[in-house]
């Protein structure tokens, strides 16, 4: 496997960040590569935010005056990237990630906050890779199965949607 280089940076203070998040989150930009048999070194930013700060990236990049769960920032188009002239490294882009969403939706959906980030991961990652559910129903249908693939790769499948109460 090609190097990979995954770089972390936490930009809030809000969510304390658990042990082995950012391990997690570099084996997942890993499985995403690996499963869509990405060629030759990469490069990926993953930025830890809060509510307000994704907010403000909503607002400024895609006109929703909102904050979000994640934000992907593509350096590429069409399979070519701008590259690293130091490492030789194909530059895929940006993950923004609101800790406080993460949160939140992990409680909301009743798993861990590792399976929401790392869900977040991939589904940012798969995003980097030039795939939009926001174009194509079928593009949507299909990041869910990869997104779903690299999590129970990773041991953290997807839990079912509801409890059952005591019978």
């Amino acid at each position: 496997m090609e190097k990979i280089r995954v770089v972390i940076d936490n930009k809030q203070k809000n969510v304390k960040i658990p042990t082995g998040l950012r391990m997690l989150v570099r084996r997942c930009c890993n499985a995403v590569l690996r499963m869509e048999n990405f060629q030759g070194p990469a490069e990926i930013s993953v930025t830890f935010v809060n509510n307000e700060q994704i907010h403000e990236l909503n607002r400024q990049y895609r006109d929703k005056d909102m904050p979000t769960d994640v934000l992907s920032f593509p350096m590429g188009e069409n399979g070519e990237y701008d590259v690293n002239h130091d490492t030789g490294a194909k530059i895929l882009g940006d993950i923004v990630i609101s800790m406080e969403k993460a949160v939140e939706q992990a409680s909301r959906y009743g798993h861990s906050l590792e399976r929401e980030v790392g869900y977040l991961t991939a589904h940012s990652m798969l995003h980097l890779l030039g795939y939009d559910h926001e174009k194509s129903g079928l593009d949507r249908v299909r990041m869910r199965e990869k997104e779903e693939q690299v999590m129970s790769q990773l041991g953290l499948p997807s839990t079912s949607s509801y409890v059952l109460g005591d019978e």
